[in-house]
C-alpha cells in the first residue's frame, strides 16, 4: 500500500534507530510504500529537495520529501507560532507537486502539530484514504499548563484557536493511537465526542537492537569524554526545554553537588541549555556534566556507557506525556529514575515492569533517597528491558496495527 507519512521530525537516513525511523523501515521491509513529508527548517539554508533510493532493497519503498519551511523546533515562541501557521499550505503545495501521482491508501501523522489538519482534511478527501493520528503531545492543553496559554484574556484567544483545531484534527482522524492507557482515558473524557473505538493503544516504539559494550568499551568512551570511571553515572539525554521541568533537574543536582559517589550527565540542546551551562557555573557544581547534542550513533554508545536513565516532566502537567527516550535506556539495559507530574503513568509503568524508580517532580527529598536507592542496586536489567520492549514497545506491533485497519 502507498502511505503518506507527516511528520516534523527530521527524517533523513532511515536506517538511524528512532520511533519514526523505525516504524518506516519496517513498514518499507514489509513491502509497503512510505512516502515521508518532514520540514527542512530555515536555519539550515537548503531548498525543498527530494531524498529517493532505488537501487538496495526495501529502501526503494521509502521517498523522503524535505520541505523548507520557518524554524519551528528550539526556537523562541513568536517564531514557532508564525511558522506553525504557515506550514499546512506549504505541505499541501509542495506534496501535490512531488507525489501528485500517487494514490495514498493511508496517512500516518503524529502530534506535534495539530496545525497540519487542512494538509490530512485536503488529502482525505481527495484521495478517499484512511487516516491515522500517533498522538505523541497534547495541545495546547500542554501549553496551558505550562503558563504559555491561559483559556481567558488574549491569551486566551491562542488556546481557543488551537483548540479548534485540535477538535478538527481529532475528528478528522479515523483513528487515534495513544502512547499509553493514562493517554487513552486522557484523550476520551477530554473530548466527549468522540467514540472510544477510534482511541487505541499505539506506543512509542522500536525495533529492538542489541547495543551491547564490554567494561573496556564502556571505559574507552568513558575517558573519550572525561566521565568518571568510579562513580554511577546518571544520564538525561534529549530535549532541553520547558517541559522537561529544568529548575528541577537542577535543584536536583544542586542537591547531590556533595555527593562523590554519583555523576550526572546530560546531553542535548533546546531552550533551555545556556540556563543549565549558568547554573553549573555559577554553582560550581564539579560532578555534572552538560554537552551539547551529539551524532546519534555516539549518543547511543554513550548511553550505554552510563548506570541509570533519567526522566524529567514539569510538575504542572495534567496531561499524561511519555517520553520516547524511556526506549533508548531500555535498549541499553540501563534502570530508570522517573521525575513526573502524578497525571503521565510512565512512572508507574517503570515500577511495575521492575526496572527503575518514581519520584514526584516537586520533591528534592524523594530524588535523593531514589539516587540511594539506585546506588546500591546492583540487578542487570538487559534482560528484562529486553524482554519488556519485545512484549510491549516491539515496532512489530505497530506495524501489525497498521495492516489490519488497511
Amino acid at each position: 500500500m502507498n502511505i503518506l507519512f507527516l511528520t516534523l521530525s527530521n527524517i533523513i537516513d532511515i536506517d538511524e534507530s528512532g520511533i519514526y525511523s523505525d516504524l518506516i523501515r519496517g513498514l518499507a521491509k514489509k513491502n509497503h510504500n512510505v512516502y515521508v513529508a518532514t520540514p527542512i527548517e530555515r536555519r539550515y539554508k537548503k531548498n525543498t529537495f527530494l531524498i529517493e533510493n532505488s537501487q538496495v532493497d526495501w529502501h526503494k519503498n521509502v521517498k523522503i520529501l524535505k520541505i523548507k519551511t520557518g524554524n519551528i523546533q528550539k526556537t523562541n515562541i513568536i517564531e514557532k507560532g508564525l511558522s506553525t501557521l504557515k506550514l499546512e499550505n506549504i505541505f499541501i503545495r509542495t506534496i501535490k507537486k512531488y507525489f501528485s501521482s500517487i494514490k495514498f491508501d493511508l496517512i500516518i501523522y503524529s502530534t506535534p502539530p495539530i496545525t497540519l489538519v487542512k494538509t490530512i482534511e485536503y488529502f482525505k478527501k481527495k484521495l478517499n484514504c484512511k487516516t491515522y493520528l500517533m498522538l505523541k503531545d497534547i495541545f495546547p492543553q500542554n501549553a496551558v499548563d505550562l503558563g504559555m496559554f491561559k483559556k481567558t484574556g488574549i491569551k486566551g484567544v491562542l488556546y481557543k484557536y488551537f483548540r479548534k483545531k485540535e477538535i478538527k484534527l481529532y475528528k478528522i482522524s479515523d483513528y487515534i493511537g495513544c502512547m499509553s492507557e493514562a493517554n487513552i482515558k486522557y484523550i476520551i473524557n477530554s473530548n466527549k465526542f468522540l467514540s472510544p473505538s477510534k482511541v487505541e493503544l499505539f506506543p512509542n516504539s522500536i525495533e529492538y537492537r542489541d547495543v551491547y559494550l564490554t567494561i573496556n568499551e564502556k571505559n574507552l568512551v568513558r575517558e573519550k569524554y572525561g566521565i568518571p570511571l568510579n562513580k554511577k553515572v546518571f544520564v538525561y539525554g534529549g530535549n532541553l526545554g520547558r517541559p522537561q521541568g529544568i529548575q528541577f533537574m537542577l535543584d536536583c543536582i544542586e542537591k547531590e553537588k556533595n555527593n562523590k559517589d554519583v555523576f550526572f550527565l546530560i546531553i542535548g540542546d533546546g531552550t533551555e541549555f545556556n540556563k543549565i551551562k549558568s547554573f553549573l557555573e555559577n554553582k560550581q557544581i564539579i560532578n555534572c556534566k552538560l554537552m551539547n547534542k551529539i551524532p546519534k550513533e555516539d549518543y547511543d554508545k554513550m548511553i550505554v556507557c552510563c548506570d541509570v536513565g533519567l526522566l524529567f516532566l514539569d510538575y504542572r502537567f495534567t496531561i499524561p506525556n511519555f517520553p520516547s527516550r524511556l526506549l533508548s535506556y531500555m535498549q541499553a539495559g540501563l534502570p530508570i529514575l522517573a521525575c513526573t507530574d502524578i497525571n503521565t503513568d510512565v512512572g508507574s509503568i517503570i515500577e511495575k515492569g521492575g526496572f527503575g524508580w518514581w519520584c514526584p517532580s516537586n520533591d528534592t527529598e524523594m530524588f535523593s533517597l531514589m539516587v540511594k536507592k539506585a546506588i546500591l542496586d546492583k540487578t542487570n536489567y538487559y534482560e528484562i528491558e529486553k524482554d519488556f520492549i519485545k512484549n510491549n514497545y516491539s515496532i512489530d506491533l505497530n506495524i501489525r496495527r497498521i495492516e489490519e485497519i488497511i
